[in-house]
């Protein structure tokens, strides 16, 4: 059964929660499943490290990982319109993997979630998308026949799965956030069987 690596950095919980609604959508399509897998925090101080598997949620993510999934999904809390630091200081030690191609021509989406309606939402998906295209991967978003992205009133971009927490920063997604992520992990594996049957 092949996989789809849904990676992610999550603080609050609510990117962790977008996560495992993606990798609900990979697993409806058939013969496909999802990996779910984490970044460590960064901190200041560059001598302390953190364990080599983190106290709950999904593991750390290895180079293994990437050379073996079908497919990458992204996710990354917004930070002032960005993607936050330990996912990117993760993207910037791929130089191995970009100079190998371990990651061309795999379907490749992102997700994201901020505490505000107007947080950044789609500059944060838009800016994990960049490294992704030096990668060569190919990059899926969600598409308007997808109903919940025309009705949301939450969360969910044509670039990406996404969650408004709120002022009460509540991180379990609404309905609608719900299914647009689970539409974009069912495309993405669709879209990796199809592109591994090319010749």
């Amino acid at each position: 059964m092949a996989e789809i690596l849904v990676l992610y950095y999550s603080r609050g919980g609510s990117v962790a929660r977008l996560a495992r609604q993606i990798a609900r959508g990979v697993a409806q399509q058939p013969g496909m499943s999802a990996r779910l897998r984490s970044v460590p925090p960064v901190a200041s101080v560059t001598q302390q490290t953190q364990p080599p598997v983190p106290d709950e949620g999904a593991p750390y993510v290895e180079p293994r990982d990437l050379v073996e999934c079908a497919g990458l999904i992204l996710g990354s809390p917004t930070r002032f319109g960005n993607m936050a630091a330990p996912l990117k200081h993760f993207l910037d030690g791929l130089g191995a993997e970009w100079a190998s191609g371990t990651l061309v021509d795999k379907p490749a989406a992102v997700f994201t979630s901020t505490a505000s309606q107007h947080g950044g939402q789609e500059s944060t998906l838009l800016s994990m998308q960049i490294p992704l295209l030096h990668h060569g991967c190919v990059i899926v978003g969600i598409p308007f026949t997808e109903p919940a992205l025309s009705t949301t009133g939450g969360g969910g971009t044509p670039y990406g799965a996404s969650h408004v927490a709120g002022s009460e920063d509540n991180p379990q997604p609404s309905e609608e956030e719900a299914t647009l992520a689970r539409a974009l992990g069912k495309r993405v594996a669709r879209l990796a069987q199809q592109l591994a049957r090319q010749p």
